[in-house]
């Protein structure tokens, strides 16, 4: 029992990995990011698909094999435990795969260059339309779009 409440432990934190351009990962921060200047010329809705870290169908095949060998006498329970750990398994692996989907915008823009990127991020807080100004922020090899700042005059 001990080892399917770390599994589930352990499954829980997954699902939370996100690539949200509102969360910056521990590792990226303090550190130089390259930024682009781009033009949003289409956004449109995706499905990050979800991970099978094997995790999921590991807790499922344990709390299958456990609840299936409480079923009848010694011979029964072992026959429906295995039916059990195996039924939990693809259930388990369903789930994890399931709850750490993410919904995300394919955000195709074009650089002051001329050339045109497309990049995949969860739904953020801003929202982006064709035509307005963005920069791209590369940090270690992971890029986000986000609204480009307003630079207003300087004094001198």
């Amino acid at each position: 029992m001990k080892k399917f409440l770390i599994a589930a432990a352990v499954v829980s934190l997954a699902a939370c990995s996100t690539t949200s351009p509102d969360v910056v990962q521990r590792g990226d921060a303090q550190r130089l990011s390259q930024v682009q200047d781009a033009t949003v010329l289409s956004v449109r809705s995706v499905v990050v698909d979800g991970s099978q870290s094997g995790i999921g169908g590991v807790a499922g095949g344990v709390v299958g094999a456990v609840a299936g060998s409480s079923v009848g006498g010694r011979r029964e329970g072992q026959i429906v435990g295995v039916l059990g750990a195996v039924a939990g398994a693809v259930i388990g692996n369903a789930i994890e795969r399931n709850s750490t989907q993410e919904e995300a915008l394919e955000i195709l823009v074009q650089l002051r260059n001329g050339e045109r990127r497309s990049v995949v991020q969860a739904k953020g807080t801003e929202v982006l339309n064709p035509g307005e100004a963005v920069i791209l922020v590369t940090t270690g090899g992971k890029t986000r779009v986000t609204r480009a700042p307003v630079i207003t005059g300087t004094k001198g």
